[in-house]
């Protein structure tokens, strides 16, 4: 059997090709693709393919890149001295843009996709697990305001997040006027259309003067760091959630030490041994019920739908203007 598969060979190019696949072996199952949820800011990152040495970009955006990590499907076949599977039933899985991907089960982050929760909303499983995983390392307790820099897909789904936990102030900031219109659609009780280094003004206000109590910088831009300190309170806490490929050009201002501002670091499903219970999976089956109470809105999210043969097309005009973006979908099933 044939994969359709989206690469990227050389630096800003990006190609559909075709690639066998093999029949499962034990242990693997065989999924056969209906959507792919492009992450903008991680496979861009490895479109440009700029990053620092030495950091673990440099070993994971190396070219040839098989981009994407967030891809619905059903099993097509099921390997050998594995039970509970069934051909035919909908998983979400950590599988780049292919139309037919051997997976091992700890890639499957949903197994039981409920019946009411459309392909098109459970797509969103996988970055609705990574953006959970930086809510839960900040620790929110009630009463709590937050900024929210950097409004794309993963700043959206904080901002709902933040909504869902109830706190008191969750104030977006963004230059993109129509990301902004959405997070305040979804969530966000104050918006500043601008840039973070302009923001202060704006959250003294909202904060009657104390600033936030959590920022997030959901932005992977190197120089929205000291930009974003400022923004925390006294003993507040600063929460990375974007990755920047360039971290040697970040830079630390007196917030840290003057004022005790925490610097914590979020990626992906990982978090400490005391939330260990917090697996990928359960995540993904708190996300989806999330999803299937009203909860959790991602249909405004999904701006684009595409076919995989317009790979090219898609990821230069991520390029050139991915402020007009959000959710970017290849559709396998054409």
């Amino acid at each position: 059997m044939n994969s359709r598969v989206v690469v990227f060979p050389e630096p800003m190019q990006a190609a559909l090709i075709e690639e066998e696949v093999a029949p499962p072996g034990a242990g693997r199952l065989l999924v056969e693709a209906t959507c792919s949820l492009v992450s903008t800011g991680t496979e861009m990152i490895c479109f440009h393919a700029s990053c620092d040495p030495g950091t673990h970009w440099a070993g994971f955006a190396h070219l040839p890149h098989r981009p994407g990590y967030s891809l619905m499907g059903r099993i097509a076949e099921v390997g050998a001295d594995l039970e509970g599977w069934e051909v035919g039933q909908r998983v979400i899985c950590t599988a780049n843009h292919r139309s037919h991907v051997l997976v091992e089960p700890a890639q499957v982050w949903g197994v039981r996709v409920p019946d009411d929760v459309s392909d098109e909303r459970a797509v969103w499983a996988v970055l609705g697990v990574i953006t959970q995983t930086g809510v839960r390392m900040a620790e929110h307790v009630m009463g709590d305001s937050a900024v929210v820099i950097g409004l794309g897909p993963l700043g959206q789904l904080v901002t709902q997040y933040l909504r869902i936990l109830g706190l008191e102030q969750i104030l977006a900031v963004d230059p993109v006027p129509g990301r902004l219109d959405l997070a305040l659609k979804q969530g966000a009780t104050a918006g500043f259309c601008g840039r973070s280094d302009d923001a202060k003004e704006f959250v003294l206000e909202h904060t009657q003067g104390r600033l936030a109590d959590v920022v997030y910088d959901v932005t992977g831009h190197w120089a929205v760091l000291p930009t974003a300190l400022p923004l925390a309170r006294d003993h507040g806490k600063l929460l990375l959630l974007g990755d920047s490929p360039h971290p040697s050009r970040q830079v630390l201002t007196d917030d840290v030490v003057s004022r005790q501002v925490k610097i914590i670091g979020s990626r992906s499903s990982w978090l400490p041994p005391a939330y260990a219970m917090w697996t990928p999976q359960r995540m993904t089956d708190l996300f989806l019920t999330y999803v299937q109470r009203g909860v959790m809105r991602v249909d405004e999210l999904t701006t684009h739908r595409v076919r995989p043969e317009e790979a090219a097309q898609v990821y230069a005009m991520l390029a050139e203007n991915r402020g007009e973006t959000l959710g970017v979908m290849f559709d396998w099933r054409a």
